[in-house]
């Protein structure tokens, strides 16, 4: 018996569950992070672009090329470990460099991206971070050595993956362009639970970005938005109080509609893609499983204080746009409603107007009739009378009492005949 055909997406759609594994790390080691985005319409970009830009890459230290159409790629480039991840909007580059090096977080980590490599890149720098991985002692080795490399006022700090590390982060961007995180591993920890703390840690920063991307929008957006707002309530007390042409009115809530539909087009995608990514960050900070350490802000505490607000005002623009679209629509209906009203009763004032008339020509046409009546029976006379007259000389009879005896026949069979008329002249009436 032939086996069950599998459908043509199967292996694709189950591989691509384990298509992005995480990296093994061994501290002590370091990471050099990279995020580059294109600078407009980014989910729309030429991804091979990006796919070439990693060969370019790849050509400088001899590795073997990805395959054609790869959106992942994981290999060594000399001493190091490259992982390069392709996304809708942006891709991401980290190398892991074994050691710690003479200096903490130092600038020359980010040469092994080459300055002239970096310069054609096919978009722009979204975040890049440099971390720092080594060995847990003790607290006080840890609190002593983020707060020296890290900004106090600004530090998060916390125990994760049940104390297995402790990760820290200030999210300030240091003199050489960079974020800074700490690792500190406690002893015996496996490499793949450090490599997925990092991978972890480099989502948060990267997602933090990307989200605050709808932030600046609503920053950009926010003046006018509140322009329109107060121009739609101008229109709407306008037409409650009835100033002004209806039709200048409801041409104005036109205008305003299209608008406030053209920047809600013009923002949907980067507002659902902040929700997207907001949503990101907050599962990738809860499953690193975060507990206080030494009392200082975590790094959910920190988003909550900082970050968390920008969301909200991202969200609260999105509503508000939204409002304010149903607004001027329902108003712009209630608007073109009464105007129909209006015309409608236009339209009924006109047609009573014209009835008056066709009752006033209705009345003219009977009497123009019964004139026509008398004139055409005054000829009809005087006709028929020279006819009729040798009849009177026959009977005796004087041509007066001759004309007065034809009078009402005459007058009769005219009437008949133009009601006659009439009535095929009304029964006609559609067909002509």
């Amino acid at each position: 018996m032939p086996p069950i055909p599998d459908h043509p997406l199967r292996y694709k759609l189950a591989n691509e569950l384990h298509a992005r594994p995480f990296p093994a790390l061994k501290p002590p080691a370091r990471a050099v992070y990279l995020a580059i985005k294109q600078a407009r319409d980014a989910a729309a970009r030429d991804r091979d672009a990006d796919l070439q830009h990693l060969i370019a890459l790849l050509d400088r230290y001899g590795c073997q090329h990805p395959q054609p159409g790869a959106t992942h790629f994981s290999g060594r480039i000399g001493q190091h470990v490259l992982k390069w991840e392709q996304h809708t909007e942006f891709v991401t580059y980290t190398v892991f460099l074994s050691g710690l090096g003479e200096r903490a977080f130092d600038p020359a980590d980010f040469e092994v991206f080459p300055p002239d490599w970096l310069e054609a890149a096919p978009g722009v720098r979204v975040t890049s971070a440099l971390l720092r991985v080594e060995t847990r002692r003790d607290d006080t080795q840890v609190s002593a050595q983020a707060s020296e490399w890290l900004v106090p006022e600004s530090m998060a700090i916390s125990a994760v993956v049940d104390g297995d590390a402790v990760i820290a982060g200030d999210f300030r961007i240091d003199p050489a362009g960079h974020q800074r995180f700490a690792l500190f591993v406690r002893e015996g920890v496996g490499s793949r639970r450090v490599g997925r703390i990092v991978q972890r840690v480099c989502e948060i920063e990267t997602y933090k970005a990307m989200s605050m991307l709808g932030f600046t929008r609503v920053r950009e957006i926010g003046a006018r938005m509140g322009e329109i707002d107060r121009e739609l309530s101008r229109l709407m007390q306008d037409m409650t109080e009835g100033e002004g042409p209806e039709e200048e009115t409801l041409k104005a809530l036109l205008a305003v509609s299209a608008e406030l539909e053209n920047l809600s087009a013009r923002t949907a995608f980067r507002f659902g893609a902040t929700g997207a990514y907001e949503a990101i960050v907050s599962q990738r900070i809860e499953v690193l499983r975060e507990e206080r350490f030494q009392g200082r802000q975590t790094f959910s505490e920190f988003m909550m204080r900082r970050y968390d607000p920008a969301m909200r005002t991202v969200k609260s623009a999105e509503r508000r746009l939204e409002a304010m679209a149903h607004r001027a629509t329902r108003a712009a209906d209630l608007l073109r409603t009464r105007v129909e009203v209006g015309r409608s009763a236009q339209n009924q004032q006109l047609l009573e107007s014209m009835n008056r008339r066709a009752e006033l020509q209705l009345q003219l046409q009977k009497t123009v009739e019964g004139l026509s009546v008398v004139a055409i029976s005054y000829y009809a006379v005087s006709l028929v009378g020279y006819l009729m007259y040798p009849v009177a000389e026959l009977l005796g009879l004087s041509k007066g009492t001759m004309t007065a005896l034809m009078v009402a026949p005459v007058v009769l069979a005219v009437w008949l005949m133009i009601r006659r008329i009439r009535h095929h002249v009304e029964d006609a009436g559609p067909d002509i």
